[in-house]
């Protein structure tokens, strides 16, 4: 079960919570209005003979033997007697509820006496008797079916309009987002928009963020390359059309021509060729089934190569590997991987200095440097040494600038990195790590 499964269980505990406090308050509220209510007169054969009692115990005994009798009373039954003079006293001095002394005079004056009657003293006296309701026995407040239905109608409306918003407004952002996406719009970003939730909802926006990010770098990636393929099919296309002009004006340079044009065709089909390597990378679809290469013969093919090309030009090329190193892979792509960086190296190390290859195995990884005695690379451009056709310098050497972005993706698609830094008193060192087959080594 997940989050949102959660928040969606906790709403429907506050309608309960919300419904049970409304309540309690309507009856928390009427209690408290019954209470501070001010009594009325009762009325009933049980007050009629109380009054009864009183006004002959009044009128026989006097007002020493009524408050005597009114103080036992009190203390002994649940009936209040209350004995008001002409002016509104109590004989006892209580409080007097003015409403029920009110009812009590009306009803005095009534023969019948139904609960209150007026009495005389011996003294001459006269008293007004009669009997208030007691606020010792309230009576059970109680919330009618039809108001519990109500109080729970509203709370389920409120928490169902509250969880409503909270649901639809991040699907309403994600709407937004799917349709600026799918405007072209691929900087889009709900996550600003969701804020700091944590459900799945929350989730899937952040999914479109990466998603949309992923688009944005693929057709980024894309409209650059087509402008560098552009620019790069410029120049020796240029040549071909000089070489076919002068090929017209001049027929005894035909030779020379045809041989300029065979060249620049070659360069031609030679960068198609790495453009397709590197668009089948980006895509994936460059890596086939893995199989166990062992990464020492490969790398020993590749190094021996390197020498015997680095020795025409008055470089070397000295190997330090292993007798053995297997990796799981495509040995297509690790060949052309491990063969760029080592051509690289052999053709920007100094004339009469040498070129370094030296693999091992580090714990669970296999660990290829390359290092050379060229120029290096200035700091703030090693980051972007392996872009497609970055280059450092237009000094006319044959290359598209393709090689060491082949080798970064050939080895991203086998779960490796590949890095490359400036050594001490010049030079550079291209290192790659690759995982080791399990059980395999040196």
């Amino acid at each position: 079960m997940g989050r949102l499964f959660w928040k969606i269980f906790f709403a429907f505990w506050l309608t309960l919570v919300a419904a049970a406090v409304i309540s309690g308050t309507l009856v928390s509220l009427e209690r408290r209005a019954r209470e501070g209510a001010e009594p009325e007169l009762a009325v009933g054969p049980p007050q009629r003979f109380v009054t009864d009692l009183a006004a002959a115990t009044l009128e026989h005994g006097g007002v020493p033997a009524l408050r005597a009798w009114m103080n036992d009373a009190d203390q002994r039954t649940r009936l209040r007697l209350y004995a008001v003079d002409a002016e509104g006293r109590d004989l006892l001095g209580r409080a007097v509820p003015s409403a029920a002394l009110e009812r009590a005079r009306e009803l005095a004056a009534d023969p019948q006496g139904r609960g209150a009657r007026e009495a005389r003293a011996p003294s001459g006296e006269s008293y007004v008797l009669f009997v208030p309701s007691s606020p010792r026995t309230p009576r059970p407040v109680r919330v009618p079916a039809g108001m519990m239905l109500v109080i729970a109608a509203v709370a389920s409306l409120a928490v169902s309009a509250l969880l409503a918003w909270y649901l639809t407004r991040p699907i309403r952002a994600l709407r937004w987002a799917f349709d600026a996406a799918a405007s072209g719009r691929l900087e889009t970003r709900v996550g600003p928009r969701i804020g700091r939730r944590r459900d799945e909802i929350a989730d899937l926006g952040r999914d479109f963020d990466r998603m949309a990010a992923q688009l944005q770098t693929l057709m980024s990636s894309q409209r650059r390359l087509l402008h560098d393929v552009s620019h790069e099919l410029r120049s020796p296309l240029a040549r071909l059309a000089v070489a076919i002009g002068l090929a017209r004006q001049d027929p005894s340079r035909l030779d020379a021509s045809l041989e300029r044009i065979e060249r620049e065709a070659t360069r031609v089909d030679e960068l198609v060729g790495e453009v397709l390597t590197l668009a089948r990378l980006e895509s994936g679809s460059g890596t086939s089934l893995p199989q166990s290469v062992d990464l020492a013969d490969l790398v020993a093919s590749i190094g021996e190569d390197a020498r015997f090309e680095a020795e025409a030009s008055g470089r070397r090329v000295r190997l330090e590997i292993p007798d053995r190193l297997v990796v799981s892979g495509n040995a297509e792509l690790l060949h052309r991987a491990v063969e760029n960086v080592v051509r690289n190296a052999v053709k920007y190390t100094a004339e009469g200095s040498e070129v370094l290859v030296r693999l091992e195995a580090k714990k669970d990884l296999a660990l290829l440097r390359v290092t050379d005695r060229g120029p290096g690379i200035p700091e703030r451009e090693l980051a972007r040494v392996f872009e497609p056709f970055y280059r450092i310098r237009d000094d006319g050497e044959k290359g598209f600038g393709l090689g060491l972005a082949i080798a970064q993706l050939a080895v991203q698609a086998h779960g490796g990195t590949i890095g490359a830094q400036n050594v001490p008193g010049g030079g550079l060192r291209v290192e790659i790590s690759l995982p080791l087959n399990s059980g395999s080594g040196s």
